[in-house]
This record gives C-alpha cells, structure tokens and sequence, in this order.
C-alpha cells in the first residue's frame, strides 16, 4: 500500500533541495549574461602558431587590428610557433573559456596533428569552440620555364613511367607545399621524390639552379618570379583570384583535386555562445572592410567568412580528406 505520509516527507525534501539549486542556477545565467554584455573590459589575447613576418602573422595583425578597433579594446598578438602551430593550439585549448584567449590556426595544428601526433595533449572536436573562417590560399606548381613539360598530363604520363626520378620542393615536411604533393602522388598515382626547404626563396634558387624540376610554392611567390619560371597549375580546387590565367590541378585532368588551406579563429571550447557570435559577426564585418581585403589579398591570401557551424564543418571534412592522403598507413 502506497504510504502518503512517507510522500509528502519526499516532496518536502525535494521542495527544499530544488528552490536553491533553481536559485543558484538562476544567479549563475544572470553572472554569465552580464559578463557577456559586459565583454570585452579588458585586452584579449591572439595566439598565432607560427613566428612574425609570415602570412599567418601579418593576417592575423591586419584582422586583430580591425576588430580591437570595433570591439574598444586591444587584440594583443603573441607568437607561439612550433610543430605546425600545435604549440599554440593547447595553449588556447587550456585558456579560461571566457574570450579572452583565442587562437588564429590553420589546417597544420587542427587536422594534420590530429593525424600524425598520437600523443597531443588536445582533441580539436573537443578543445576549442570555433569562431569562423577567416581567409584561403593555395599553392603553385611551378617549374623551370625550359621544364620539358608543358602540361599537367605530360607530366603525370613521364612520372608514371619514370617512377621517382622527378623531384619537387616544398616548404618543409607536412607545410602546404608538402601535402600539396602527397595529395597529387595519391590521386594520380605518381612516385615522385619531396626535397624539402625552409622557404619560397630556397626552394626559387634550387629550381632555377636545377637542382630539382618542380616546386610548391605560394600563389604569390609564383606571382612575383613569374617572368623567370612557369606556373603550371594551382592546388585549389578552382582558379585562385591572384592568377587568374593558371588552371587549377583538377581543371587540368585531377579530378577533384583540391589542397586549398586557409586560417580561422577560434576560442576554447565552453566560452559563450554570445561571444561566439559577437566575435563571428564582427569578423565577417572586418573581412568584407576593403582595407582589410586589399592588405590580405596583396599577401595572396582570400577573405572567405563563415559562421560558425560552417567553420565547424570545414574543419570535421578537412580532417577526412586529409586522413586518407597523409594517414600513417599511406
């Protein structure tokens, strides 16, 4: 038989226990909606992956600097460069979840570590809350202007039956350049040999001194030595703005090849959605401001603003493609 007394005695308790939970977890939205309209009351850090002068550091100067100005207060840019910009990464991804530590990354620290280091201290789908694309650049394929080859499908019919004998420059092991090449040896089914270097100027100077036959190299390095070397093709999956005359890979006979990279900002996973959405917002205005894209583009660098969700699922689809090109069992 059910005992109304013993009932009575629960609800009572429960009465008791949910009235203060209720009120602490009232208090407790209350704090965090005044600390989001009260955001930011004081300066905010960018973490960049990589070491002053690159692309990466004076994109996110440019962008930092504009949205300091909107939001009233410094972006304050520190340096952490190191393991593709893995360094970087679990910093941020052990910053306090309150927006005042965010992250300017790439593909280097977000997907490709999450495929070649077993033992990172961070799981990107966990550690960080993303803000939204920034900007994309591609790679050139470009070659000695008396390279035997004029096409992509010339090149590709010689490298298959010449197993190895070609070797391409890049930018160091797993940079842009590198997966640039292991992307197209994996969809074309070519042995080529990597030589990597420290930059687009070693790699210009052992093209030219014909130390090697082709090398991956930024759109804008390709624009500059244009006149003294051959464009062959761009990596993205469509013609990059900054050379509009170069076919991509996948228009000259790659089907679908596309290794276009880009940066993005993100904040520890846990800060507000408010302030994911104030700093989304006010990134995607900075990035349609036309100083900002004259800087960018000038460093071959394009705006492509997301949201968030859209930031999120370019990350997730980036890791797949990645994955089976660079997996440790390829």
């Amino acid at each position: 038989m059910f005992n109304t007394s013993i009932y009575q005695h629960l609800r009572r308790s429960c009465q008791n226990i949910a009235i203060p939970l209720l009120g602490c977890i009232l208090l407790h939205c209350d704090l965090s909606i005044a600390q989001t309209q009260q955001y930011p009351n004081k300066p905010i850090r960018l973490l960049v992956g990589f070491s002053a002068g690159g692309s990466a550091d004076s994109s996110a100067r440019t962008i930092a600097t504009f949205m300091g100005d909107a939001l009233k207060t410094r972006i304050v840019i520190e340096n952490r460069g190191g393991a593709g910009g893995s360094i970087a990464a679990q910093i941020v991804s052990r910053a306090p979840a309150d927006g005042y530590t965010l992250l300017w990354s790439s593909p280097g620290a977000l997907t490709i570590s999450q495929i070649l280091e077993k033992n990172l201290s961070y799981k990107t789908e966990t550690a960080f809350a993303p803000i939204g694309l920034a900007l994309t650049y591609c790679n050139a394929l470009v070659s000695r202007t008396d390279f035997q080859f004029n096409s992509i499908a010339q090149l590709i019919a010689y490298a298959k039956d010449n197993p190895g004998q070609i070797k391409y420059a890049t930018q160091g092991v797993s940079s842009a350049g590198h997966l640039s090449g292991e992307m197209l040896q994996v969809m074309s089914g070519l042995k080529l040999t990597h030589i990597p270097y420290k930059g687009g100027n070693e790699i210009m100077t052992a093209l030219l001194g014909n130390e090697l036959q082709l090398g991956f190299v930024s759109s804008t390095t390709a624009g500059v030595m244009r006149s003294r070397i051959r464009i062959l093709a761009v990596t993205s999956l469509h013609r990059d703005p900054s050379l509009p005359d170069v076919p991509s890979l996948h228009e000259s006979g790659v089907s679908n090849y596309d290794a276009n990279f880009w940066f993005g900002l993100l904040a520890p996973a846990g800060t507000p959605p408010a302030i994911i959405q104030r700093l989304n917002s006010l990134l995607r205005e900075t990035l349609s401001n036309p100083e900002v894209t004259r800087v960018v583009k000038a460093q071959g660098l394009n705006p492509a603003p997301s949201t968030a969700q859209e930031y999120t699922a370019l990350i997730r689809a980036d890791y797949l493609k990645w994955k089976k090109v660079i997996s440790p069992a390829n």
